[in-house]
């Protein structure tokens, strides 16, 4: 609670349930500073030279007394160690494509079993668990390292966090746990503050994370990834409070938690909000896979011709990405205050579309950070579709929601890596940048589907029924259905 603002520690004091999503958001730092801190320290890291590497990369034996992973940054100077090198580079591109399968496909059973469980239980368990896995598979990561065993034996610790739920059930948990404590009125805001946070943790993790791997080697970083797990799993067992207001114990295993999850996209008794309900969904799965995709190819992008950035220029441009969280933030309390929440999506989304089109056309440093400076806003879709998903639903299915929509995320990850990192050197030839054109051709699919919502709900024949910003109503409400799709 340190680091919160004295506003921040008088709305504690000031508002009703404020308080819990305060501490809430206190884990949600130190758990998204693990795992930002985490993803700096991937197999990439190798410190052996390329031939030992490659030993360990295929469960070859153990070398004598080294770390295993630090900066790979050593001199290629001879060729038979820069094609050796290269063949390293190879496998470690594939231990991390498994060892994010297996997170995912495992943590996919794990976090829809564990969402609706927790509608019952309370939101507690399942922040506490996953925290405590993702400390097991720092701790495995750390023991690989040091007893210098071959990078296959990384997968036990990654299925071991996989089964606790991973990073997606902790989310999963801290959105249905500001569910819990707020009304309509506020809830977007404080989800779009809870993504902020996310996003702070991330850039802490980025700056901290490298400066050390740089200063002490790969080792140093994963001891500052197992604290943050462990501090905010302790945290959350001590210190956060339950939001679910009647907790009472239920069945872990069983089926029903998975049916509890299908129900949700699968019952059409609810009319006009199980539609709004897929819309928004699939309005989510582009606007996150937009904004994966165009991350993981940014820093390529600005590497290479005619742009040829240096480390310098790309340290200013990383915080300056990050910073759209904050400048989102309160672009979004500012704009609240005229408009809905749907229009304020599109106005993150316009901001979106014009920085991505912006840096497709870049040619020079100017044009480049112009782009990133349209993007000031482009942050503040998300929260809105998180608030309006929640809206949907009743306050006893918030879990198995956020279990959905976090898996769904999870899947927009590994497909956007994929897709991104596939159409962007087959587009060298002609446009270098069209990866970002065809991002913001996305997000004029996911404009339309926000748009067209929006004018449904306020015609006045069907606006009684719709989900109006700041007016509580009844999950009921939403059922009625306006004219056909």
């Amino acid at each position: 609670m340190g680091w919160l603002s004295p506003v921040s520690a008088l709305s504690t004091c000031a508002t009703p349930g404020f308080g819990g999503f305060a501490l809430l958001r206190a884990a949600v730092g130190r758990t998204g500073f693990s795992l930002g801190d985490s993803e700096r320290c991937s197999p990439k890291h190798i410190p052996h030279p390329p031939k030992k590497a490659r030993d360990y990369l295929t469960f070859g034996p153990a070398a004598p007394a080294r770390p295993l992973f630090v900066s790979a940054t050593a001199p290629l100077s001879p060729p038979a160690q820069r094609l050796a090198l290269e063949e390293v580079e190879t496998l470690v591109a594939h231990w991390n494509l498994c060892l994010n399968l297996a997170g995912f496909f495992v943590g996919l059973f794990s976090v829809t079993l564990f969402g609706p469980w927790s509608d019952r239980v309370g939101r507690r368990p399942v922040l506490v668990l996953p925290a405590l896995g993702m400390t097991l598979q720092a701790g495995i990561y750390l023991g690989v390292m040091y007893a210098q065993l071959p990078v296959g034996y990384l997968l036990a610790g990654r299925l071991l966090s996989g089964l606790s739920g991973d990073y997606n059930l902790i989310l999963a948990g801290c959105f249905a746990y500001v569910a819990d404590v707020s009304d309509r009125r506020g809830r977007t805001f404080r989800v779009a503050i809870l993504e902020a946070c996310l996003g702070l943790a991330g850039m802490a993790a980025s700056v901290v994370g490298g400066q050390w791997r740089k200063a002490q080697g790969g080792i140093a970083p994963f001891w500052l990834a197992f604290a943050a797990s462990l501090a905010a799993a302790l945290y959350a067992l001590f210190v956060l409070r339950e939001s679910v207001a009647r907790p009472r114990p239920a069945r872990l295993f069983t089926l029903g938690h998975y049916v509890a999850v299908c129900r949700l996209y699968a019952s059409r008794t609810r009319g006009w909000a199980w539609k709004k309900l897929i819309l928004y969904s699939v309005a989510f799965f582009l606007v996150v896979t937009v904004h994966f995709g165009t991350r993981d190819i940014l820093v390529l992008y600005e590497l290479s011709a005619p742009l040829c950035w240096g480390s310098d220029l790309i340290g200013y441009g990383s915080p300056a990405l990050y910073l759209t969280y904050l400048s989102s933030l309160a672009g979004l309390r500012l704009l609240q205050r005229w408009l809905e929440d749907g229009w304020v999506a599109e106005a993150g989304l316009l901001s979106n579309l014009l920085g991505l089109v912006t840096i497709a056309v870049a040619a020079t440093t100017p044009v480049m950070f112009t782009g990133y400076g349209l993007l000031f806003l482009s942050m503040m879709a998300t929260p809105v579709i998180r608030s309006k998903l929640s809206r949907l639903v009743d306050e006893t299915e918030q879990g198995a929601l956020f279990a959905a929509v976090a898996c769904l995320e999870g899947l927009c990850s590994l497909g956007a890596t994929g897709l991104f990192s596939a159409l962007y050197p087959a587009c060298l030839q002609f446009m270098k940048g069209f990866p970002f054109l065809f991002g913001a051709g996305l997000l004029l699919l996911q404009a339309a589907i926000v748009g067209w919502i929006e004018t449904q709900d306020s015609k006045p024949e069907y606006c009684q029924f719709g989900d109006v910003s700041g007016a509580p109503q009844p999950a009921a409400q939403e059922s009625a259905e306006p004219e056909e799709m």
